[in-house]
């Protein structure tokens, strides 16, 4: 290091304040317009990425970001319910393979998607340790969440109620793990995934309880007519499935009638893609969705925001060099006989102005590693952040 150079940083060790100041109010001129586009940008390629994956999403009528979001990555609210009978449709026409998506209930804050083992087909998941659900009662777990969690195979979770206090007698689920997905980069990391009926069980649309017809079963019937039995309020619904109460587990109703979140539809061709959507066009009942084009309109939204949020930023950048040099200016009037005691001393001439130069180049390097390292973090977690933006 160079006499000058030495001085410089000497200066600036000694005035921790001002310099730290000077480094913060620099670092974040450079992030601020740098680390949004990052942010955008990488954003924007993890969500282009998911929609495009997902050819056709089919929902009841309302917003489409929302439904999009629900069903790509578990984020939004829950959207207005489509009955199961939609899955029977869409297979039935055989343009596409359809998927339920039950998402509305979480545990320990992960999301517990109810599908079907065509979901982990068709979005390439496969199993690091355990195995996939087989009965009801049973869940597989994200990476990320499995980690956040602390859960491995054979542990339990149980699912959180909608309210404190449940006035439906909806009980949580406790739910065995069999299996941690290995990482595959996506909202899929962050979720538990069950089968649809178990998804129905914790929405207590499948019920289990003793047997109501068996001997020494007279304190739970409130009354038996015509092969029909009524049960009353002493009867406590299981609120874990084992192998000894599973066979108790029943339907209520026509399972056609269950909720699910939306259907996801994957036609094996493009011209097939186009028939089932127009089978959809024009019903006021359904909806039916190219995520892609969601995510594009929403992004063209953002990207509109982010050129208005840019040119503030840059008023603000003006500003905030223009203070920056004052203070330079003003150090060096307070300096004058700091600087009178160098040329009394013999430094050649220029040390002065080379002594300024050097203390504004570490500021300003300083101010770009920290600005760096902070575009490296919003690069780091930009999809995170977008996605939980976009849900709020």
């Amino acid at each position: 290091m160079s006499g000058v150079a030495y001085l410089a940083a000497r200066y600036l060790a000694r005035h921790k304040l001002v310099s730290g100041v000077l480094v913060a109010a620099l670092a974040l001129v450079v992030f601020l317009p740098a680390g949004l586009r990052v942010l955008v940008r990488h954003s924007a390629e993890a969500l282009r990425a998911r929609a495009i994956a997902t050819p056709l999403v089919v929902g009841a009528p309302g917003s489409p970001v929302d439904l999009v979001l629900a069903s790509l990555y578990f984020e939004s609210g829950a959207p207005q319910p489509v009955p199961f009978s939609e899955v029977q449709h869409i297979d039935e026409t055989g343009l596409a393979e359809a998927v339920p998506l039950h998402v509305r209930f979480r545990t320990g804050g992960k999301a517990i998607v109810g599908t079907t083992l065509a979901y982990f087909r068709q979005r390439e998941l496969r199993v690091a340790s355990g195995r996939l659900p087989a009965v009801l009662g049973e869940c597989v777990v994200g990476a990320s969440a499995a980690r956040d969690l602390g859960v491995r195979p054979g542990d339990t979770l149980v699912s959180s109620p909608e309210t404190v206090f449940d006035l439906a007698g909806v009980y949580p689920l406790r739910m065995r793990v069999t299996g941690i997905l290995a990482p595959a980069g996506g909202p899929d990391d962050a979720a538990v995934f069950v089968d649809v009926k178990t998804a129905w069980i914790i929405q207590g649309l499948v019920h289990g309880h003793s047997d109501l017809a068996g001997p020494g079963s007279d304190a739970g019937v409130l009354a038996r007519e015509e092969g029909r039995i009524t049960a009353n309020a002493s009867v406590v619904e299981y609120n874990e499935i084992t192998p000894e109460n599973l066979d108790s587990f029943h339907f209520h109703g026509d399972p056609g009638a269950y909720p699910l979140t939306a259907v996801l539809a994957f036609p094996p061709e493009a011209r097939s893609r186009a028939l089932l959507m127009g089978r959809y066009e024009g019903s006021e009942a359904r909806q039916i969705l190219r995520p892609g084009g969601v995510i594009d309109e929403l992004l063209a939204t953002v990207f509109a925001v982010e050129k208005s949020v840019v040119a503030a930023i840059g008023l603000v950048a003006v500003a905030t060099l223009a203070v920056g040099a004052l203070v330079f200016v003003l150090s060096a009037r307070l300096r004058r006989r700091e600087f009178a005691t160098l040329v009394k001393i013999g430094a050649p001439r220029g040390t002065v102005a080379a002594l300024l130069g050097a203390e504004i180049a570490l500021v300003t390097g300083a101010a770009l590693l920290v600005a760096g390292g902070l575009v490296f973090v919003a690069a780091r977690f930009a999809p995170l952040l977008l996605r939980s933006a976009l849900a709020s």
